[in-house]
């Protein structure tokens, strides 16, 4: 159901009818298979809604917050998720591409066979996300939060990870190939096994104090 929540006009004594808030809220809804292409969502709350197999090409949504919602096989392609909050939804085969989430946070999320190509993920907080065989590839993801992630096996390909957070991050056999690195602390998180280019070879080996002649 959708709830229309109704806020209070400033000047009670005022003849004029109250105003329509912008927040609406959606709970318990299947939308399952719905095509949100190029509809639009400002300061929307889901919770406990289905969104399994949804296609959305070009949707807006914007400062809007997920609770609970199943983003399962569902496919999102120049969309955009800005200023966003998801709390304990799950991402299982879902698809994201050249999507905008530019200061979005996610909190107790899964994200079981994530795959992202292009976009800009810049500020977007993920701490202690599980991200184990997720796949970036040629993300923007300046100042991203990536501080206690779990990224064994995951794939981070020519994406922009400056500025980003690592801190007590798991790297452990990721594929870090062409990404910038530069923020990144070697001594601060697990990368045993983790595939890097020549070029990172010297960024990281710079970061330890070493000299590469």
């Amino acid at each position: 159901m959708a709830i229309r929540r109704e806020r209070a006009h400033p000047d009670p004594a005022s003849p004029e009818a109250s105003a329509p808030a912008e927040s609406v809220v959606v709970g318990d809804e299947d939308w399952y298979g719905r095509d949100l292409s190029d509809q639009r969502y400002t300061r929307h709350t889901f919770y406990d809604t289905d969104w399994t197999e949804v296609v959305n090409e070009g949707g807006i949504f914007d400062e809007c917050t997920f609770s609970g919602v199943r983003f399962n096989a569902s496919r999102h392609s120049s969309a955009a998720f800005t200023n966003c909050t998801f709390r304990r939804c799950t991402f299982f085969d879902t698809v994201f591409e050249q999507c905008k989430f530019v200061g979005s946070q996610f909190h107790n999320c899964t994200f079981n066979i994530l795959r992202v190509t292009g976009g800009d993920w810049s500020f977007v907080a993920l701490p202690k996300a599980d991200l184990r065989g997720a796949a970036f590839d040629g993300v923007r993801m300046r100042e991203s939060d990536l501080t206690g992630a779990r990224l064994e096996g995951a794939s981070l390909v020519v994406t922009d990870l400056s500025g980003t957070t690592f801190l007590g991050a798991n790297l452990s056999g990721a594929d870090l190939r062409g990404s910038d690195l530069s923020s990144l602390n070697p001594l601060a998180v697990q990368v045993s096994g983790a595939k890097i280019d020549l070029e990172q070879a010297a960024v990281i080996a710079g970061a330890l104090g070493l000299e590469v002649t």
